[in-house]
């Protein structure tokens, strides 16, 4: 069921945490769980054993049990990621994919069964990129995907290393925007990823570079600028939170 909660407000963060950070959709774009990676690329990660294994998704090796992190405490309340579900969470996620400011950066509006199929893209995959719902407080608030992004295309347009794990967000709620919040999850996020993933030593986002607010955004949350890169249908903002830096960003 969509939120019940009633605030509104503007908010010029909308667009920006709403989809800025995920591989804008369109023609020729390669989706996370479609990259094959070589077998002698699999070895050098170590990962061949891994990825050969059935039981993917959240639950697998490949995100380190995502599933088992458990929660945070934060400035805002007690965070979670929680895997998402089709059966459980279709009706709230595909309302938030069908907000206006959501809308032109997922492209995943329209009936449920467009959302579906989105999400079972990640569910049915061997787990290197899980969908969650971000859980503040017990009241299901934004949308998470955490993945692998050594293993995802946007590898091939930076330097990548074994274990980067990227994240994409979308804050649900209008009145969650725009107010700090999302910079305050995306730091308890990154900060999940590094507590419970030993062997990543930073976490990668790619935000469109034009959204100067999203951009800022990660910055406040504990990221660095890395680089620009071209990718399709976008020129980004390459963000890091390092390992090494977390206790001074």
């Amino acid at each position: 069921m969509p939120p019940t909660d009633a605030r509104t407000g503007t908010d010029p963060l909308a667009p920006q945490l709403a989809g800025g950070e995920k591989h804008p959709p369109g023609e020729g774009v390669e989706d996370t769980l479609e990259l094959r990676i070589p077998d002698e690329l699999l070895t050098l990660f170590g990962e061949a054993d891994q990825l050969r294994r059935t039981d993917g998704g959240a639950g697998g090796p490949l995100l380190d049990n995502l599933a088992a992190w458990g929660p945070t405490v934060t400035s805002e309340g007690t965070f979670q990621l929680v895997p998402a579900s089709v059966d459980r969470d279709l009706a709230l996620i595909s309302h938030w994919m069908n907000d206006p400011a959501v809308a032109p950066f997922w492209e995943l509006a329209g009936p449920d069964s467009v959302t579906a199929d989105h999400l079972r893209a990640h569910l049915d995959g061997d787990g290197r990129s899980v969908p969650c719902l971000g859980v503040l407080d017990s009241v299901p608030m934004s949308y998470f995907e955490i993945y692998r992004a050594d293993l995802d295309p946007l590898a091939r347009h930076y330097p990548a290393r074994p274990h980067d794990t990227g994240i994409h967000v979308l804050i649900g709620t209008v009145a969650d925007r725009g107010r700090g919040l999302g910079s305050t999850l995306l730091r308890a996020v990154a900060d999940l990823v590094l507590d419970n993933r030993p062997r990543c030593s930073r976490v990668i986002a790619e935000p469109d570079l034009r959204n100067t607010p999203s951009v800022s955004a990660f910055l406040s949350g504990g990221f660095r600028f890395y680089s620009e890169a071209d990718l399709p249908g976008k020129r980004a903002a390459l963000m890091v939170r390092d390992r090494a830096l977390r206790s001074v960003l």
